[in-house]
């Protein structure tokens, strides 16, 4: 699965910090210093596996910026913890209520942090599991099954994934080598045939109108 985290902070030596633990525990960190330079460089990426704000932030603060995340399609249900400084009760409290996750009172330790992320992220991988809905087609992440119209379709674990990923991300387009990286846990930056492939016999299975294509990109489920 992907494992990047954005990390929105106007403090430098913060940022600074964030990006350099993460990475250090194997997390690929996405900083930025402002919401608006964020939603400009995430616009061709795929979501992260979590969103840390700092709630005070020249031009766009964190809630709006918060506010926005939960309003879009592909980051609707992603993780958010807020960074807020120990008088800002109010803050807190607004961002609990406006759909964050989790809030860490600055200053704090970087274990801390470590330790509310790893819960924020925990919690994630339960809600995981719960039955996925896209039109007609059901996905039961535990079962392992998937319905069209009520009646069980036999899927390949891989391809059961994939249409797991294509669901979960509903309405955002994922290269093939994105795919590649979540599905089969790799980078593989050559011949992708084997995205293609699982993705023809998803279309036999579930029909042609289950998977777009995104000419120059690669798949999406609209």
């Amino acid at each position: 699965m992907s494992r990047a985290i954005v990390v929105v902070e106007d403090d430098e030596s913060i940022r600074e910090m964030l990006r350099y633990y993460f990475q250090s525990v194997g997390y690929t960190v996405r900083p930025y210093e402002s919401g608006e330079a964020m939603f400009e460089g995430e616009a061709d990426q795929s979501p992260p596996v979590l969103f840390i704000l700092d709630i005070m932030l020249p031009g766009m603060d964190g809630l709006e910026i918060l506010r926005r995340l939960r309003e879009g399609r592909g980051t609707s249900e992603s993780p958010v913890i807020m960074l807020t400084a120990r008088s800002a009760e109010m803050d807190r409290v607004s961002g609990l209520e406006n759909g964050a996750d989790d809030y860490v009172v600055k200053p704090f330790g970087i274990m801390e942090l470590q330790a509310r992320v790893k819960a924020v992220l925990r919690r994630t991988e339960r809600r995981g599991d719960q039955v996925l809905t896209c039109g007609d087609l059901e996905i039961d992440p535990a079962a392992r099954e998937v319905r069209k119209g009520g009646k069980l379709v036999e899927l390949t674990f891989k391809e059961f994934e994939l249409l797991r990923l294509l669901c979960a991300r509903r309405g955002v387009a994922l290269t093939r080598d994105e795919i590649l990286q979540t599905v089969w846990d790799y980078d593989y930056t050559g011949e992708t045939r084997t995205v293609d492939m699982h993705v023809k016999a998803l279309r036999q299975k579930l029909g042609d109108d289950v998977i777009a294509t995104v000419r120059g990109v690669g798949y999406k489920m609209p």
